[in-house]
């Protein structure tokens, strides 16, 4: 059956989502995430928006943006972006989804600076939301492209951290929860060993292996021992997923 690497990333991080999770969706491929896991495994899930929006149904329809009109009609709680911000604070999200434009093998995202920070080559969007959703969630999924330019040793200025240096790192400086849990890329999904904080690779699409994933890979890449495929989309997320994005907008 074919598919995208959008529609096989999709599906992928769906299935990161647990029944009855709070999840801070954030933007893009979640959107759709959240509404395929929500039909599909985990309809006791709830999911928030980093605008001030609390959903236990998925938007009748595709959303462009978080705050579209099909995203406020029909939700649980519409408030403002503190309340969202406070539910983190206290400790109440499960899992958040984030991306960026760099990520270290511990995890650490980039989205601020290519380059020195006091001179850089490249002045990026910022946080947003994503430094608090790194920070305080019980776990966070990243979700980005796999090029080796964006995956690398060491990020150029940590906007959302990871596992910083490794072990303990969290712990060190205060922070009270998980960190990543997985890395969805168009290529692959990893893993973190709790043990070191490393990411380690878990699956590789179909197509790939793990040589075109370690091509592709900035750092030294550690391999599950009982490393994959991944599960392909099947046909009833396929449809899940196209009928809510008919036109590809996100998975094309």
């Amino acid at each position: 059956m074919d598919y995208t690497p959008q529609e096989i990333m999709v599906a992928a991080a769906a299935r990161e989502i647990r029944d009855g999770e709070i999840v801070f969706t954030g933007m893009r491929l979640p959107l759709i995430a959240f509404a395929l896991a929500k039909q599909m495994h985990a309809p006791n899930a709830v999911g928030l928006f980093e605008c001030g929006l609390v959903r236990d149904t998925p938007a009748p329809e595709l959303l462009y943006t978080m705050g579209d009109p099909p995203n406020i009609a029909g939700a649980l709680w519409a408030t403002r972006m503190i309340n969202m911000m406070g539910l983190l604070q206290r400790g109440a999200v499960d899992l958040g989804f984030i991306g960026g434009a760099e990520m270290d093998r511990f995890g650490n995202l980039n989205t601020s600076y290519l380059g020195n920070p006091e001179s850089p080559k490249t002045k990026l969007p910022g946080s947003g939301g994503a430094a608090d959703i790194a920070s305080l969630s019980r776990r966070f999924v990243v979700i980005m492209a796999h090029e080796k330019r964006r995956l690398v040793e060491r990020v150029d200025y940590i906007t959302s951290p990871g596992f910083g240096d490794g072990q303990g790192w969290r712990k060190r400086v205060g922070l009270r929860h998980g960190g990543p849990s997985a890395i969805i890329t168009t290529l692959c999904v990893f893993g973190f060993e709790s043990s070191i904080g490393e990411a380690v690779l878990r699956s590789y699409h179909p197509g790939q292996s793990v040589a075109s994933v370690r091509a592709e890979t900035g750092w030294d890449l550690r391999v599950a021992e009982d490393v994959h495929e991944t599960a392909s989309p099947t046909a009833e997320e396929l449809t899940i997923i196209r009928r809510y994005d008919p036109q590809g907008f996100w998975t094309r």
